[in-house]
């Protein structure tokens, strides 16, 4: 499965790119109809040219952006994915209770987190020791709460709560918790 930082960069270059020229039409829309002694016409051909390339350009790029989504595969074909190892945490009065000290996984093996809330919604995220985020969910009392993930690299993962659950909830941070070796 790719990093998600990498799905992250590229989608960015695409899309800023794709903006860019979404502005460049207008401005030259404005130009064209604010131009001094000019009165307004019609926009030309070349205008309604530069429109069909942005919108030919705008659904492809949706269509192939789809498909580097690294965990899309995973949960459309996950009724047939087995999870090489279970994780099942618990949260209640803003604390999670995980299995175990440290949750050990190994390069390229299939984790699934099942995690349930006994008392409020909470987020479940993964943090690179970056800060930057792997995934998250949102952890809802009496609901099936779990994600399937696969690790293609080693490291160290924090565990933190990405929704908004009193002021206490900006404390639930588990440091360094899981690691990928």
């Amino acid at each position: 499965m790719v990093d998600s930082q990498v799905v992250l960069w590229g989608q960015t270059i695409a899309y800023t790119c794709y903006t860019i020229s979404i502005i460049s039409l207008m401005a030259w829309f404005a130009y064209k109809i604010t131009k001094q002694g000019d009165t307004y016409k019609a926009p030309n051909k070349l205008f309604y040219a530069f429109v069909s390339v942005l919108i030919v350009a705008g659904v492809s790029l949706h269509i192939i952006t789809y498909n580097t989504i690294p965990w899309s595969s995973m949960d459309i074909n996950r009724a047939d994915i087995k999870a090489d190892v279970v994780f099942d945490i618990t949260v209640a009065n803003h604390e999670f209770q995980l299995p175990a000290e440290k949750l050990m996984i190994k390069v390229e093996q299939k984790a699934m987190f099942n995690v349930y809330s006994k008392d409020l919604t909470y987020g479940f995220g993964l943090f690179r020791q970056d800060n930057s985020m792997v995934f998250q969910m949102q952890v809802v009392p009496g609901h099936l709460n779990d994600i399937l993930w696969q690790f293609n690299s080693p490291g160290v993962y924090s565990i933190r709560s990405t929704e908004y659950s009193g002021p206490k909830g900006a404390q639930m941070i588990e440091k360094d918790v899981v690691v990928v070796e």
